[in-house]
C-alpha cells in the first residue's frame, strides 16, 4: 500500500472540497473590511421567490416595479449620504411592509385562524449583533422591532406574547391586528383551505407538499454594503398562506433565512422556509464563500440547487467586494439592485 504523507492528504482534501469553487489569492480570513471609507456601495432587495404569471397586466408590472423603485431608492439615498447599511435595509424593508403588494407587514398571508403572524430579522455584518421577531400580531414594522432587539436588549430573538410585551415596552409602533389583512389575501385564504379539505378527502399524504402550497410570493428582503466597508442584511415576510398558528419558518431565523458578516456576504432568502432552516442556506452561502473560496454567483448556485429542492426558492446577497446576486429557482423574483458604479437593475423573472 503506498505511504501518502499527512500533509499532502489533507492538502488533497481541501481541493475535494473545494469542488468546482475557484480559490483566490487575496484571500484573508481574519481582516474583515475595515471602516475606512472605501468609496464603494451597493444594494439589492427583494419581493419574495414565487410564480408570478407573465401574461399579468402590464399594469400590474408597474406597479410591482414602481414599488421596488421606492424602497430602492430609499436605501440607495442613505448610502450615498454616507448612511450606515443598517439604516438601509431597514428603511427599505419597512417601505415594503407598507406596501400591501408583497407578504410582510400591511398584506401579509394569513395563517389558517385567519390572523396575520408576522416574522422578521436584521444582522449587522460589522459586529454580528441581529435581532429578530416572530409571530407578532400588532407589530405595524417588524424589522424595526427586530432592530431594536438588536440594539436594546441582550438576547437575539423574542416571539408570540413575549414580543408583544416588549414590544409595548420599548413603545414601538403598533396597530390593530385587523390592519394588516386585505381582501385579496382572505380570498387567497379561503382558496387554499379548500384545497387542504379536498386533499384530505383524497388521502393526500400530510407529508406531501406542492410548489403552490408552499409559495405565498411576497415575502421581502434587502441587503446593502456602505461607504465604511460594513454589510448588513433583513428579511420579513407573513409566513406561507394557511400556515398552522405558531409556524415560524426562515425569515426570523439567522442563518437560516438572513445573514451578515463583513468578512464575507450579507443574505437574505425568500421561499420554502422550513427546508432554508434544514439547510441553514444564509450560514452555507457564508460559509462556501470563506472557507471554499467560492465566488458569490458559484456559492448561489450552489445552494440553491445542490443543497435545496427544485423550486425551493432563492435569495438575494452582496459580498464584501460589492458584488450582488439576485437567483432563484422558481423562476419569479421581483428584486432590484444599484451601486457606486451606477449600474441599477430590476428583474422579475430570472430570464430577463
Amino acid at each position: 500500500m503506498m505511504y501518502i504523507p499527512t500533509v499532502c492528504f489533507v492538502s488533497l482534501l481541501v481541493l475535494l472540497a473545494c469542488g468546482g469553487c475557484k480559490v483566490t489569492d487575496n484571500w484573508s480570513s481574519s481582516a474583515a473590511i475595515s471602516s475606512k471609507q472605501t468609496g464603494h456601495w451597493a444594494i439589492v432587495i427583494h419581493g419574495g421567490a414565487g410564480m408570478l404569471d407573465k401574461n399579468m397586466p402590464e399594469s400590474d408590472k408597474r406597479e410591482y416595479r414602481e414599488s421596488l423603485e421606492r424602497s430602492l431608492t430609499v436605501g440607495e439615498s442613505i448610502l450615498k449620504a454616507g448612511g450606515t447599511s443598517l439604516d438601509a435595509v431597514e428603511a427599505a424593508v419597512r417601505v415594503l411592509e407598507d406596501d400591501p403588494r408583497f407578504n410582510a407587514g400591511k398584506g401579509a398571508v394569513l395563517t389558517r385562524d385567519g390572523t396575520c403572524e408576522l416574522d422578521a430579522s436584521i444582522m449587522d455584518g460589522r459586529t454580528l449583533k441581529c435581532g429578530a421577531a416572530a409571530g407578532v400580531k400588532t407589530v405595524k414594522n417588524p424589522i424595526s422591532f427586530a432592530r431594536r432587539i438588536m440594539q436594546e436588549t441582550p438576547h437575539i430573538l423574542f416571539a408570540g406574547e413575549g414580543a408583544e410585551r416588549l414590544a409595548a415596552q420599548m413603545n414601538i409602533e403598533r396597530v390593530d391586528p385587523a390592519y394588516f389583512i386585505t381582501a385579496k389575501r382572505r380570498e387567497q385564504l379561503e382558496r387554499k383551505m379548500q384545497e387542504i379539505e379536498a386533499a384530505k378527502k383524497i388521502a393526500a399524504s400530510a407529508a406531501s407538499r406542492s410548489t403552490h402550497d408552499y409559495y405565498p410570493t411576497g415575502t421581502v428582503g434587502c441587503v446593502a454594503l456602505d461607504l465604511a466597508g460594513n454589510i448588513a442584511a433583513a428579511t420579513s415576510t407573513g409566513g406561507m398562506t394557511a400556515k398552522m398558528p405558531g409556524r415560524v419558518g426562515d425569515s426570523p431565523i439567522i442563518g437560516a433565512g438572513c445573514y451578515a458578516n463583513n468578512l464575507t456576504l450579507g443574505v437574505s432568502c425568500t421561499g420554502t422556509g422550513e427546508q432554508f432552516i434544514r439547510h441553514a442556506i444564509a450560514h452555507e452561502l457564508s460559509s462556501l464563500v470563506r472557507y471554499q473560496r467560492c465566488s458569490l454567483k458559484e456559492a448561489a448556485r450552489i445552494v440553491l440547487t445542490e443543497r435545496l429542492d427544485p423550486d425551493d426558492g432563492g435569495l438575494i446577497a452582496i459580498d464584501r467586494e460589492g458584488n450582488i446576486v439576485m437567483s432563484t429557482t422558481t423562476g419569479c423574483m421581483p428584486a432590484a439592485s444599484a451601486d457606486w458604479r451606477g449600474n441599477r437593475k430590476f428583474q422579475m423573472w430570472v430570464d430577463q
